[in-house]
């Protein structure tokens, strides 16, 4: 852990030296320049923050490949675009994992056996935490909403339960 002081001390000295320049700027533009500069690190932080929480999680080649496509949409269109096209791969893949889950949870062979070919226990339980929120909106929008809307009982469907099934199966 020592050896990650320094860097989030450097991180953290970047931040105070950019909002003291904003804060003793002699005029607003200058000022203005200051604070833009600061949104821009905090985004490219984000960024680069997610990349290493990617690479973390075990995703080295989705990693090394988000890191360039940001490397390129930083280049094009700034951090504004790479904010977006981050929260853009976090929905389609976290909609694809979550619906595969719906799938296993209902049953279908197909999803237990994509989840077999791509996933230890370890990798499957960080994507499962990783993207808990969009396994909410996906059963939502999927299950909740269609049987409300046709009068039918609601499936009955639960993370625990499908945690500990893959558990079983993913050993």
């Amino acid at each position: 852990m020592k050896e990650y002081r320094s860097l989030v001390l450097t991180i953290v000295a970047i931040f105070i030296v950019t909002l003291l320049g904003a804060y003793f700027s002699p005029s607003f533009t200058t000022q203005k320049t200051y604070l833009e500069l600061f949104m821009a690190f905090g985004g490219l932080l984000f960024i680069f923050s997610l990349v290493i929480i990617f690479l973390s999680l075990g995703f080295q080649t989705f990693s090394l490949y988000m890191a360039i496509v940001l490397a390129v949409v930083v280049a094009l269109f700034g951090v504004l675009g790479a904010v977006i096209l981050v929260t853009v791969t976090y929905i389609v893949w976290g909609s694809v994992f979550a619906m595969e889950i719906l799938l296993f949870d209902a049953g279908a062979l197909s999803a237990k056996e994509w989840f077999e070919a791509r996933y230890t226990f370890k990798t499957f339980k960080q994507e499962f935490y990783l993207f808990y929120p969009m396994l909410g909106f996906v059963y939502i929008l999927l299950e909740v909403l269609p049987n409300i809307m046709k009068r039918e009982s609601v499936i009955n469907f639960s993370p625990s339960r499908v945690l500990k099934e893959m558990e079983e199966i993913l050993k």
